[in-house]
Formats: structure tokens, sequence, C-alpha cells
């Protein structure tokens, strides 16, 4: 697992804490998923291509267990394994459990990593889209009330 975390932001958490706890947590979150969306498309982009259904397979996902008002966590992770359909059948439209094999390679192949240099390409960038999708959001949030 790969983590990312952002420090030195004193004058915008200073903010984040002047404004209704609603508000905080959803300007925080908002902030935090543009982040994590840089971070999956970048994965998608360099992704390797065969069928399409690796780069579908990338998502990005709030884990709420972890996250609170002052934060906010998301996974990029790539879908492997069946989904269970309402009916109760199972769906394997997206399932790239082989992702793996491209990442780390095998004993007869060797690996094609492209989730964690599309990580290390793009967490300044998402970085940036964190610090300026929170700064929005705050004076937004500041000019409603």
């Amino acid at each position: 697992m790969i983590e990312m975390k952002l420090e030195g932001l004193r004058e915008l958490s200073k903010q984040l804490q002047l404004l209704p706890e609603r508000v905080a947590r959803n300007a925080l979150r908002s902030a935090v998923y543009a982040g994590a969306r840089v971070v999956r498309k970048a994965v998608q982009a360099r992704a390797p291509v065969a069928t399409g259904k690796l780069k579908a397979s990338v998502y990005q996902k709030q884990i709420r267990e972890h996250s609170n008002l002052y934060t906010q966590v998301f996974f990029v992770g790539i879908r492997s394994g069946a989904r269970k359909k309402r009916d109760g059948s199972k769906d394997f439209s997206r399932d790239s459990w082989y992702w793996r094999m491209h990442e780390m390679g095998t004993s007869k192949m060797a690996a094609r990593p492209f989730v964690r240099p599309a990580f290390l390409a793009a967490h300044e960038e998402a970085a940036r889209a964190i610090a300026t999708k929170l700064a929005d959001r705050i004076s937004e949030e500041t000019r409603r009330s």
C-alpha cells in the first residue's frame, strides 16, 4: 500500500476548523477526492492495454471507517474478483485479477509495473489538486456565511 500524507497546510487547517463540522468535512472530502482522481487517472493512463478491461477496473473509493472530520482516506485500486449481481449471479466484466502479474512479475515474466510509477509521477500533482480544491471550497463556504 502506498500512502500520501500532506502536511504543512496549517493556514488551511485553521480555516477548516472555523467552519461548521459538516462544511469542513465536505470540503476536505471533496479536496481529497480531487487528489485521488488525479492518481486514478495516472494509473489508468499507464495501465497495459490488451482489451481495455484493466483500465476500466481502476477505481477510487472513500474509506469511511478511517475518515473523520479532519482526516479523509481514499483508496485507488484495481478491481479483481467477481461481483455479485442482484439476481445472485456473478459478474466478471471487470475482473482484472491479472494486474498483479504485470505489476510484480512472475517466475516466467518480468515485472512491468504501472501502479507505483503512476503514483510516483502523479503524487505532487495530486497534492496540488488537494490544496487548490480545499482552498477553493473554504473560500466558497466563508463567502456564503
